[in-house]
Order: structure tokens, then sequence, then C-alpha cells
């Protein structure tokens, strides 16, 4: 039977815990990872009541978008519900995880499936990251370029956007002269030697350095292996916040509304006054996305679709686009069946379900 790491490995081969935000709090909260799965529980927010769900459904980990745990925890009393919902999990062996700023952070994410259920073309990140990327040259025999360029890739090296295996080499001379005690593969003790050799630059997630240096070193013939490590200020498009795509057709200003409130399955839409050209473009923020709208207005787009705007924010807009906050609950929902997909295709051994307990702590009187 799978275990629990054997679940959050794969959910960080999808959204790598480093592309979280500093203040974020993703990962394993609550719970044994050498625990064997029984069931798993998806939802936005672990609460309370989604934990005994979980226990009535025979589920021992509950996968959830937000932490439940921000900030560290002093006491565990029950004094919160944040503390009643811990206590609870652990009492009856229910794991706790969480897939938050790092499943936004990513193509295939948050806004991705936001993108997905408005049917936009051409999805892209909006703000891509930057500072997660680094480039690695090593020098290597002629003869075993190849090799080693083939197992950089498989541990994640040379993907650039839609490209994959991609590198840059040149030609040149290495000399060495090995000492007392090495074991050169080519060349001998003592003699000064030159080897006709390809300088390898390739790009890679700078959070893969460890398995990238392992695959090199168990991949490159030479006792020693010369290589060297640049931190690089690129965009990276595959990481990022926010995203961005296009109607198939454009929309009228109350027609968009109309459209997005269908789409989204929305009792509300707070927005500012209608512009007057057609909405063609969009870009959209799972939760808070003030902070992207001018990535939004740069990247040409019509409209903002996000939550938790505040008042005075509203006046950014400036007629310049048309920003709709749909509500952070409702920007977010669909979370959990992007979630759940990726689960029910890689596991088939225990059941990946739904929770139905509404955990949004907003309501409207309409």
């Amino acid at each position: 039977m799978p275990q629990i790491r054997h679940l959050t490995a794969y959910l960080e081969s999808l959204a790598p815990l480093a592309y979280q935000e500093s203040y974020d709090n993703s990962g394993l909260i609550v719970g044994d990872p050498t625990t064997e799965l029984q069931g798993v529980l998806v939802t936005l927010d672990a609460t309370e009541a989604v934990i005994d769900e979980a226990i009535a459904k025979g589920c021992n980990l509950v996968v959830a978008h937000h932490p439940i745990v921000f900030k560290g925890l002093k006491k565990l009393n029950g004094k919160t519900y944040v503390e009643r919902t811990v206590i609870k999990a652990i009492k009856h062996d229910v794991a706790i995880y969480a897939i938050h700023t790092n499943l936004d952070n990513v193509v295939g994410g948050v806004n991705f499936k936001i993108a997905e259920k408005l049917a936009l073309q051409n999805v892209r990140i909006l703000a891509p990251k930057t500072q997660v990327l680094s480039k690695l040259v090593t020098f290597v025999p002629v003869a075993d370029t190849q090799r080693v360029l083939d197992a950089l890739y498989s541990a994640g090296a040379g993907q650039i956007g839609k490209y994959k295996n991609c590198s840059f080499r040149v030609n040149g001379t290495g000399t060495y002269q090995p000492g007392e005690g090495a074991q050169p593969v080519i060349g001998e003790v003592g003699d000064y030697h030159e080897e006709s050799e390809n300088r390898l630059e390739v790009i890679f997630p700078s959070h893969q350095q460890g398995q990238m240096l392992a695959a090199l070193r168990q991949s490159h013939p030479y006792e020693e292996v010369a290589y060297y490590l640049t931190a690089l200020d690129n965009q990276n498009q595959e990481v990022g916040s926010g995203a961005v795509g296009d109607l198939t057709e454009p929309l009228e200003g109350a027609a968009w509304l109309a459209y997005l409130k269908q789409r989204m399955g929305l009792n509300l839409i707070r927005y500012t006054p209608l512009l007057d050209r057609p909405i063609r473009r969009v870009a959209v923020c799972g939760g808070v996305g003030s902070f992207l709208l001018s990535d939004a207005i740069r990247a040409g787009a019509d409209v903002f679709v996000t939550a938790d705007y505040k008042y005075h924010e509203f006046f950014d807009a400036d007629k310049r686009i048309l920003i709709c906050d749909i509500g952070h609950y409702e920007s977010e929902v669909f979370t959990k069946e992007l979630i759940s997909l990726h689960l029910a295709k890689k596991f088939t051994t225990f059941a990946v379900i739904l929770a139905e307990t509404d955990t949004n702590p907003v309501r409207y009187f309409i």
C-alpha cells in the first residue's frame, strides 16, 4: 500500500514546495509520512467538520488547499478552531497536508483551473517569477557529451517554456596532470594531459540543484568533475502568480458579467464601472490578487478576475481595466477538483473523495 509520503511526493512533483510564498506553510502539517494510506479527502479548507467527514468516510489523509496552521502554535488546548482541528486530527490519526501558494504558482495550477472554467485560450503565467532558475556549466570529453546531457535532462535540466532538452556547447581543450593517488579515466598519473572537451551549459530549477549535481557526478567519466553554478534573474515562464488568456469571442460588459457568473457558479460579483470596450483578454488570480493589477494591465487584459478587493483598491482600476471580485472561496473552490483529478489518475488502490463539507465562512443575503 502507498504511504502518505508517496502521495505528498507526487503532489510536490506537480507543485514543488520551493515555489510557495515566504509567508506560506504548505506541506505535511499533521501526521506521520510513513503511515499507509487508507483514503484521501480533498478540501479547500481543513476544519473540524472536514476532519469529522474524513473520519466518517474512512480517510486518514486530508489534502487541503489552505494550511490550517499559518503561524506557530504555542498551545494546543482547543481554545481556537485551529487548535481544535489539529487536536481532533491527531486524536483520530488523520494527517493534514496543504498545497497552497505552490499550487497557485505553477502552470496547470489553481489559476489555470480558473482559466479552464472560463474557457480561456492561449493561457500563460501572468507574472513569471525570477530568481528560481540556475545555470550549470561543466566540461565533458566529447565522446561522453550526450550521456551526460541525457542524465541532466532526466534530472530536470534544459526546460525553457515549451521547449525541452535545451543546452549550449562549445568545444575546447581541457588540461590536467593527475597527482599521486589519483585514478584518472584518461591519462596517466604524473603525466600532463590535454583532452578535447565540450563546455556544456544547461538551465534548471534552482531547487533541483542536489539531484542535478548527483546526475552530473554519476554520468560524468572523470574522477573529479569540474563545474560551476550561477543563480539567474531570468523569468521562469512556468512559475509565477496569476494567469492570463483570451476569450474565444469578445463579450460586451453585461454579457461578460453573466458569462462569469454562470461559468464560476457565482451568487455575487463586485465590480468596477463597465468599460466602453468589449472584453477580450482576461487575467485571473485565485484568492487575494490586488497585487497583480499592474501586471494585468501590462498584459493588455480587459478584465481582472480575483477576490478580496478592499474598497479603496477598486479605484486603482481608473477606467483602464474592469475588476471583478468574485469572492475568495468562489475563486478557489474548483481547486478541489483539480487536486482530486491528479490523485485519482496516479493512485488507484484507495479512495480519493471530494469533501462535501462547505467550508466557505462567508454567507450572502440576496
